[in-house]
């Protein structure tokens, strides 16, 4: 495991699991969010961020975390590793609200420039719908990879379980 891509819903703990999995690993960690965001939630070009994200895949070691689902073909290219954290919706929205609560309004550092949290009633839609939307699409491309390892974490009890047994 040295080029590990972390997908899944948000506030399923991809960004948490990506933080220790690079602090046991000593492998450096890509946030997708800190390359693509810049102050007040304004997004950079797609054509710089894929500019950006090109640089970090083709360096020899790595931690991707976020979805991009646009990237995910670039990034399978060059990982060894794929952690899918298929959460219930239930479970991510607990996280989203959880983060929200927590951090209203202030940045988080693995966000690119000042994006205040804030609660988003479209941001909790898109969470509570992302399984439906997502999840047979995503298995269906890593079940199409046969070089990468495809780890597939249900909860956050196997995340730690996982982490333990590394």
């Amino acid at each position: 495991m040295k080029k590990i891509m972390i997908i899944g819903c948000c506030g399923s703990g991809k960004t948490t699991l990506a933080k220790k999995l690079s602090n046991k690993l000593n492998l450096p960690l890509i946030h997708l969010d800190k390359l693509n965001w810049r102050d007040n939630w304004q997004n950079i070009s797609k054509e710089e961020f894929d500019d950006l994200l090109w640089a970090e895949v083709v360096k020899p070691t790595w931690i991707i975390d976020g979805n991009y689902e646009r990237t995910i073909p670039l990034r399978l290219k060059y990982c060894d590793t794929v952690i899918y954290m298929d959460y219930s919706r239930i479970s991510c929205l607990y996280g989203v609200i959880k983060r929200v609560v927590t951090g209203y309004g202030k940045s988080r550092p693995d966000m690119g420039g000042y994006c205040p949290e804030r609660f988003d009633f479209d941001f909790i839609k898109f969470v509570w719908n992302f399984n439906k939307k997502n999840r047979k699409r995503y298995y269906d491309i890593l079940s199409r990879e046969e070089d990468i390892q495809v780890i597939i974490l249900r909860n956050r009890r196997q995340a730690a379980h996982f982490l333990q047994g590394l």
